[in-house]
């Protein structure tokens, strides 16, 4: 992986830029002064100290005390672990003492980017409580398997309509000669995900919980599944 990719990916655990390429020097040479490092990395020195002194402090980095002050990388996978359990906690707490707002959602709510449908995707998979209802392409589909596997083995009811042949034992495959680039999800009857799905920052999906939506919705998926086999029916018939 291109140390700009590296870089980026350690930001995401709450390191700046300039943290992180610091990190990745100290991860790449072991032991470093400071000085060491502003060489090597060619950011300043007082910068560098600074930048040292919050690694330390975040736990991405050891002093090394002696004659000349030397810093070394926590392992990355160390650092990692430690910033998820943290945050765990921090989830727990906020909610625990969040306000809470139990009003279901009945209005119509657009998401849109594909890393956003897929995180709603997932959000939804994780808390369905009796049955699921899927059609994606098989690509996108891949990525939530094991979400998917998770409500197969807890005895959930799992439907997939797809346009080729998946390997889920346990659930329900409807294979359609439609080459939809496109999400359609019920979970529990209770709440509708649809939208387009190319991968891109310009997917855009509509969520939705307003019960007249879901059951309209549901019928028409239930429609296309009679008529998935109908068809199955017809070429067995041949």
């Amino acid at each position: 992986m291109e140390e700009a990719a590296l870089i980026d990916k350690l930001m995401l655990f709450g390191l700046t830029r300039q943290e992180a390429a610091i990190y990745l020097c100290l991860a790449t040479n072991k032991e470093l002064s400071g000085y060491e490092a502003s060489k090597i990395t060619g950011i300043s020195r007082s910068n560098v100290y600074n930048a040292l002194a919050s690694l330390v402090e975040e736990g991405a980095a050891y002093l090394l005390e002696g004659s000349t002050n030397k810093y070394t990388a926590v392992d990355v996978e160390e650092f990692c672990n430690n910033k998820i359990r943290f945050l765990q906690k921090t989830k727990d707490e906020l909610v625990r003492d969040m306000p809470k707002n139990n009003a279901d959602c009945e209005g119509y709510i657009t998401i849109s980017s594909h890393k956003h449908i897929m995180d709603r995707i997932h959000y939804m998979l994780a808390n369905a409580e009796y049955r699921i209802y899927v059609s994606m392409p098989v690509k996108f589909l891949e990525k939530c398997r094991e979400d998917i596997e998770c409500l197969i083995k807890a005895g959930k009811k799992v439907v997939l309509i797809v346009s080729e042949a998946v390997d889920f034992p346990g659930a329900v495959i409807y294979i359609t000669d439609k080459k939809e680039a496109q999400i359609r999800l019920i979970v529990d009857s209770e709440y509708v995900l649809t939208g387009d799905m190319s991968g891109s920052a310009s997917d855009t999906c509509l969520y939705c919980g307003q019960k007249n939506f879901v059951n309209v919705f549901k019928e028409s998926l239930k429609n296309e599944i009679k008529l998935i086999e109908l068809q199955k029916h017809f070429e067995k018939s041949e």
